[in-house]
């Protein structure tokens, strides 16, 4: 690597000094072309057969050949599929047929050794060319391992706008691009020093996350003056780290029939290592601590699938524990939807009995349930005194603690105990840590915010005058009961005045079920969310239910638990489990699919209940402590366009909120609640940051502000403060502070659509917005101007000339062909490189000309428009010069690469045309493009042509290569 290189490249340059300095060998990508029978090869199969050899050194050449082509010729129809099947060989190796000398059986072959890690070849390759099937890509950073390509990594300069934004753009292209490069993909990197993100196959740029630990490194071992993506390097791609992640860390989850390949987060990865590092080498177990929503029972399954290759524990069992049935049926789920192997559920206790005493190597769940009220039934005994039992309780709670630590303690007395916790543990709570041993890890409710793994929760209290405030019943009694003669208040206060009962009254519930229905219809159900109720007990919980139908609130259903001595009345609304899970799997349907909105529930659903879609908790119960935190969390967990939680509260909770939370210590349980009023200065301060683009121009004047938006870097920045304006205003709106804000938001909306239909740029969409804030703006654009709203108009378009006529003066005229021109050449140049190449290069020099005003506004307009009919003409099919808009890419790069007199022009037409005739056979067969053997066949017969024609033979792989991409790229247009 030259220090000129380096001054060029320097975030590159950077990454593969860090990987040398871990033991990575570097190498150049052009060092590596002779090794590639083509530059379509993904995987360096020279490497690869040397590894495979060195790995299993029984093998003989022809199965390291069957070897390879297994894993280079994959035929499944997705590269989710691919990249699943190839992480299997990878993880569980591959079989072969070979007789070892005792006849010809399967035996297994290992791609990677990953007991020891110096068995394997690591390199760090750049500016590797890769030729897809219509686009040459070249990532700049690709981590092979053992010739196979397991990291691609994505540089941009911390100077440009939106580094991250733009390398995570490009990853996504290259997958569309050239596919087959990313079967073998565990991770793409997109950094920019300052900043660095990972994602995995498929991953949209919002799943993009950081690795913020360098665990088992220390922090100081990479260095004290260390960046996000020194840090992420450090964590995800040491030579020990990788190769853990790939074997222990990747699960392939099926949701909704699709198919979602999951990579560890940092604190996924660091709480697992950490554990099996307290099984090993203390032999105890501990706490971790993972505020909810952010992938707990996923860190219980990576924790399993490690503990279940561990030698050193011998085929241990592992024994998952959960305080509720709910629980145990979605953890059950988590663990089979990510293939773990043959998860055993007890359903009932002489199951669970029969299972702890066979378990050898097995995978149990069960509820804590069965443990502490079947005592007897259990037997009190010792049902197993293995010591390589692993037992992990989740949801760890004091009130458990008592019952689980005799009964399981008794029946399981050598095993480990892990306790897994949503929410920290509080001051006077000493049990935990006796119970199961010393915190492992933490991962706080802040800390999951920051990461995006979770979403901030907001609050707001509303009816003031109905709330529970400490000794408010009195108040709320009399207003309740205002119609009521005093003697009759009286007497109905001795009898029923109690909490309960005054909170579930009638009256108060249907003024609560009015405001619910306002703030769900205005605030909510626009952007598409829904709703949980939370009531005081189960009879309230169905009055809300009758008031809602009564009142024509949108769709719900009421969830609680029945028995037989409820009234008539409660047991019209008992459910089986069964429709229990209907209605919850209704409810996890986006709205437009499935109308339910509300789930009501007393008791049920405030733990362990997963959906992302529900955004706004509305509590009328009192909730303290560790319940407090664990019902609040069912608002944070992410979904698309969801940017925070609410609860909304009745109760009064919001207002001794500060008492609720006292038991923990208050670094834990920081941003567990903010009260929504909080984002009124930040409204005025995004709203600020928005508008001060356009200070020093007439905002009257539309073609004014639009020039403002020409530059893309200020474009990026103006669509950063537009959006977080927006998300303000999306998450205030239809409250009246809202109100001095609205037309500003109008007026950027607007110039927002025009700046994308001048400039071309599909990033500027307000698609993406919250619902109330594009319907807002959409409502104002149609209110002034329909076009507005439509896409920008093509040249090729009979109605572009009318529109440029139509425009008030020269420079907004000019401009509006600059820029249409331009999204002609970026979306046209792969058809015809050398034609729009040409045309590039004349636009920048008119462009340049007006900047140095050589010419003025008149003369460049007139000039554009010279350029458009050129444009046009390139295009037509008409044959005036015996060429189609097929052909005359060809022509044109033969013409440029061959030669420019008149005479040979001839030739060059003659060659073009019979290259055309050639190639329609190959090109009858649509799948061409994903088919070597045709394509090496037709590269082969334009070769001969152009050899015939005697084009100049140094150029010929390259001219047929090219004119093959062309020919494909144009058939398919």
């Amino acid at each position: 690597m030259t220090l000129e290189w380096a001054k060029e490249r320097p975030v590159e340059y950077k990454i593969i000094h860090q990987l040398e300095s871990y033991g990575y060998t570097y190498l150049h990508g052009g060092s590596l072309e002779s090794e590639r029978t083509s530059k379509s090869d993904v995987v360096l199969e020279k490497r690869l057969g040397q590894s495979v050899k060195r790995l299993n050194p029984w093998i003989d050449d022809n199965n390291i050949h069957k070897v390879i082509r297994s894993i280079t010729h994959l035929d499944a129809p997705s590269l989710m599929e691919n990249n699943e099947a190839l992480f299997g060989y990878l993880v569980n190796a591959i079989s072969v047929p070979q007789d070892l000398g005792q006849g010809k059986k399967n035996q297994t072959v290992r791609l990677i050794d990953f007991e020891d890690i110096a068995n394997n070849e690591f390199l760090v390759v750049n500016q590797f060319h890769i030729n897809g099937p219509s686009e040459t890509i070249i990532p700049d950073v690709i981590v092979f391992i053992n010739g196979l390509p397991i990291a691609v990594i994505e540089c941009k300069s911390a100077t440009v706008t939106e580094p991250i934004s733009r390398a995570i753009s490009q990853l996504t292209r290259y997958q569309r691009d050239v596919e087959k490069l990313f079967w073998y993909n565990h991770v793409m990197i997109a950094c920019c020093d300052v900043q660095a993100k990972f994602g995995s196959i498929g991953s949209k740029a919002r799943h993009y996350g950081e690795w913020k630990d360098t665990y088992p490194l220390l922090k100081n071992d990479v260095g004290s003056n260390s960046t996000p993506q020194d840090i992420l390097v450090a964590g995800m791609l040491t030579k020990e780290n990788l190769l853990d992640m790939i074997r222990n860390f990747v699960v392939y989850e099926v949701e909704n029939g699709r198919t979602i390949k999951k990579v560890s987060r940092y604190q996924q990865f660091r709480a697992t290592n950490k554990t099996i590092n307290r099984i090993l080498n203390e032999d105890k177990g501990g706490v971790i601590w993972a505020t909810q929503g952010s992938g707990k029972s996923l860190t219980m399954v990576y924790l399993a699938t490690k503990i279940r290759r561990l030698k050193q524990l011998n085929k241990p069992s592992i024994v998952i524990v959960t305080d509720r049935t709910d629980l145990d049926d979605q953890i059950t789920k988590t663990f089979r939807r990510c293939g773990f192997p043959n998860p055993k559920q007890a359903s009932k206790v002489v199951q669970l009995r029969d299972f702890l005493t066979h378990a050898n190597g097995d995978t149990i769940m069960t509820t804590v349930q069965k443990f502490q009220e079947s005592a007897e039934e259990l037997g009190l005994e010792v049902l197993n005194d293995a010591s390589n039992i692993i037992v992990m309780v989740d949801e760890s709670h004091r009130t458990q603690y008592a019952g689980l630590a005799m009964n399981m303690r008794t029946a399981l007395p050598n095993a480990i105990y892990l306790g897994f916790t949503g929410t920290p543990i509080d001051k006077e709570d000493r049990s935990t840590l006796q119970t199961f041993g010393p915190y492992i890890d933490t991962y706080s409710i802040q800390q999951a915010v920051d990461d995006g793994a979770t979403l901030p929760i907001f609050y707001e209290s509303r009816l003031p005058e109905l709330r529970v405030e400490g000794e408010s019943l009195d108040a709320i009694f009399d207003r309740v009961f205002i119609d009521y003669s005093e003697e009759d208040r009286e007497r109905i206060k001795k009898r029923y005045a109690n909490e309960e009962s005054i909170i579930g009254s009638s009256q108060r519930i249907r003024q609560v079920c009015l405001d619910i229905i306002q703030h769900y219809e205005n605030y909510i159900q626009p952007n598409g969310f829904k709703a949980q109720i939370v009531a005081i007990n189960r009879e309230t919980a169905v009055l809300y239910k009758e008031i809602l139908d009564e009142l024509n609130g949108p769709e719900s259903v009421v969830i609680f638990s029945g028995n037989n001595n409820d009234s008539e009345k409660m047991k019209k609304y008992h459910t089986t489990k069964e429709q229990q899970k209907a209605f919850i799997e209704r409810f996890k349907k986006p709205l437009k699919e499935d109308g339910l909105s509300f789930i009501i529930v007393c008791d049920m659903l405030l733990t362990g209940f997963d959906a992302p879609i529900e955004q706004v908790m509305y509590l009328d119960k009192p909730l303290k402590e560790h319940n407090l935190l664990q019902a609040i969390a069912r608002t944070n967990r992410t979904y698309d366009k969801k940017t925070y939680g609410l609860i909304v509260d009745y109760y009064g909770v919001s207002l001794f909120l500060k008492k609720a939370l006292a038991i923990f210590t208050s670094t834990d349980v920081e941003g567990a609640l903010t009260n929504i009023s909080a984002e009124i200065p930040r409204l005025e301060t995004r709203h600020c940051s928005a508008m001060r683009f356009f200070d020093k121009v007439n905002k009257n004047n539309i073609e004014d502000c639009i020039k403002i938006l020409e530059p893309e870097d200020v474009r990026h920045q103006f669509e950063k403060h537009f959006k977080r304006f927006s998300e303000s205003m999306d998450m205030i709106m239809p409250n009246p502070v809202a109100a001095p804000y609205r037309e500003d938001l109008k007026f950027l909306g607007k110039l927002r659509q025009y700046a994308k239909n001048r400039y071309r740029d599909e990033k500027l969409d307000i698609s993406d917005c919250g619902e109330k804030v594009r319907k807002l703006i959409e409502d104002y654009i149609i209110s002034i101007d329909v076009e507005s709203l439509h896409k920008p108009i093509s040249i090729f378009e009979k109605n572009f000339d009318y529109k440029v006529k139509g425009m008030t003066n020269d420079q907004a005229k000019a401009s509006e062909m600059e820029h249409a021109i331009r999204h002609e050449i970026k979306v046209k140049m792969k058809e015809n490189p050398v034609f729009y190449s040409s045309l590039k290069e004349r636009l920048e020099e008119l462009i340049n000309r007006h900047r140095e005003k050589r010419i003025n506004d008149a003369q460049l307009a007139w000039e554009l428009e010279q350029v458009i009919e050129e444009v046009r003409k390139q295009n037509s099919d008409k044959e005036s010069d015996g060429l189609t808009s097929k052909t005359r890419p060809i022509f044109q790069l033969l013409q440029l690469e061959w030669t420019n007199s008149y005479e040979d022009n001839e030739k060059v037409k003659e060659t073009t045309d019979t290259i055309n005739e050639s190639l329609s056979e190959y090109l009858i067969d649509e799948g061409i493009s994903d088919k070597e053997d045709l394509k090496r066949q037709a590269r082969a017969e334009i070769k001969g042509i152009l050899r015939k024609a005697k084009a100049p033979r140094e150029k010929l792989d390259l001219l047929a290569q090219q004119i093959l991409e062309l020919t494909i790229i144009n058939r398919e247009k």
